[in-house]
């Protein structure tokens, strides 16, 4: 829940330049609901993309402040974020919602990020592939091979999202092979190709050794992508900016 309109547009008018040469990757920003449309006509035709934070699973109705997968589309979004670990913390998403809201998106023709992750509670209780085996297995149910290729995985430690900690290199990509080695299992080869994100204090000093590691494909960035110019660094971070 930050920036207005005018403040995402700038926000958007300052990327634009600094994130103009990198190649080889997908550039996603998800601004609040009131700006989608605003930063959709900004970035349009610059090959950066524009995400929904949250969908709604009903297509339309009598759901007084929610935003239909429709909706968010005509607005310019490409994709919509599903399972965020605040949605699921605050506002008690369960995978079944998820799935539900999951099943929305891609009905529209929205790209989904569809985040999973454990708390510190569950990870010192050693649940943490207990609890993202049932995350995947629920939240990505009927999930098929032609709608895993719209479809990418955000692996969110929670204990690492705003407390400045991070997941090593090491942790991060034992939950990201265990989540492919899930994909692979319950969907096939063809989900099991999907991308998987690592988001958890992601910033411009952490990104390469991150993404060093074979199973962590990008990154769900947070308080690192307010500022144009810190997540223009992990953008280009391949080319050595």
């Amino acid at each position: 829940m930050y920036k207005t309109i005018a403040e995402a547009v700038d926000f958007a008018r300052k990327l634009i330049p600094l994130v103009k040469d990198a190649s080889g990757v997908e550039k996603v920003i998800a601004p609040p609901f009131t700006a989608l449309k605003a930063l959709s006509d900004a970035v349009k035709g610059t090959g950066i993309q524009v995400a929904a934070q949250d969908v709604f699973h009903e297509p339309k109705g009598a759901y007084t402040g929610e935003v239909s997968a429709e909706m968010v589309s005509d607005a310019g979004a490409s994709y919509a974020i599903v399972g965020h670990s605040e949605r699921r913390q605050y506002f008690h998403e369960t995978n079944d919602i998820l799935n539900k809201k999951l099943k929305a998106a891609l009905g529209a023709g929205l790209g989904v990020i569809f985040c999973v992750g454990e708390s510190i509670e569950q990870r010192q209780a050693g649940k943490t592939f207990e609890l993202l085996k049932s995350q995947i297995a629920e939240g990505l149910a009927g999930l098929t091979a032609q709608n895993s290729k719209k479809t990418v995985i955000a692996y969110e430690p929670v204990w690492a999202i705003g407390t400045g900690l991070t997941a090593s290199p090491e942790q991060a990509q034992e939950a990201h092979a265990f989540i492919r080695a899930q994909l692979k299992e319950i969907y096939g080869e063809g989900p099991a190709g999907m991308r998987i994100l690592y988001g958890g204090s992601v910033k411009p000093d952490n990104i390469d050794i991150l993404m060093s590691r074979p199973d962590v494909d990008g990154a769900l960035v947070g308080g690192a992508s307010l500022e144009a110019e810190s997540f223009a660094k992990i953008v280009n971070f391949r080319r050595g900016k």
